[in-house]
């Protein structure tokens, strides 16, 4: 047995060898969220442009929705926001925005130089609503169902692919 003891050490690494390479193989983007087909946090939010009104979760009842989580300090969001724009001129589905942890003039500049595609975006100042919806960084985009459950996330900026291959199939489906 004692011959044996260098295959210990090696066994040790080809393991670890193997967990790496498929780590490697990975989307970060295709990070599993719980909340998926589970029903979207309440929230109570002022919309960004207008402190006085609120909207809340379930003032989006009985239809379908989108979620885009961004900011006026974050650089991919500028990179997909010409996609969100384009978007939002098909009134495909409503689409919110929610702006995480940004200054309200700074994200009512940014929105008046670079175009407004939402229908409204919340003001996230403190992040509470962002965490509860597990968001790990800006831009992240949500899909939610006329019952309020969330359908599908996605981390990073959008692309076309994406729209076209995920996000426009589920929200045909979810309308049907």
């Amino acid at each position: 047995m004692k011959r044996f003891w260098f295959l210990i050490p090696l066994a040790a690494f080809l393991a670890l060898a193997v967990v790496l390479a498929v780590g490697l193989k990975l989307d970060p983007r295709e990070v599993p969220s719980p909340l998926i087909d589970k029903p979207a946090p309440k929230f109570a939010l002022q919309r960004l442009d207008d402190a006085q009104k609120t909207i809340r979760l379930d003032d989006m009842r009985g239809k379908v929705w989108v979620l885009n989580v961004w900011a006026s300090w974050c650089v991919a969001c500028r990179e997909e926001h010409p996609l969100l724009v384009e978007f939002a001129k098909k009134r495909v589905v409503p689409l919110y925005g929610l702006n995480y942890k940004d200054q309200r003039a700074d994200a009512n500049a940014w929105l008046a130089r670079f175009g407004n595609p939402y229908d409204a975006s919340l003001f996230d100042d403190e992040g509470r609503v962002g965490i509860d919806f597990g968001v790990y960084g800006v831009p992240e985009t949500f899909v939610i169902d006329q019952n309020g459950v969330i359908r599908m996330k996605h981390i990073g900026p959008l692309t076309p692919d994406v729209i076209a291959t995920k996000i426009e199939p589920l929200l045909k489906k979810l309308d049907a």
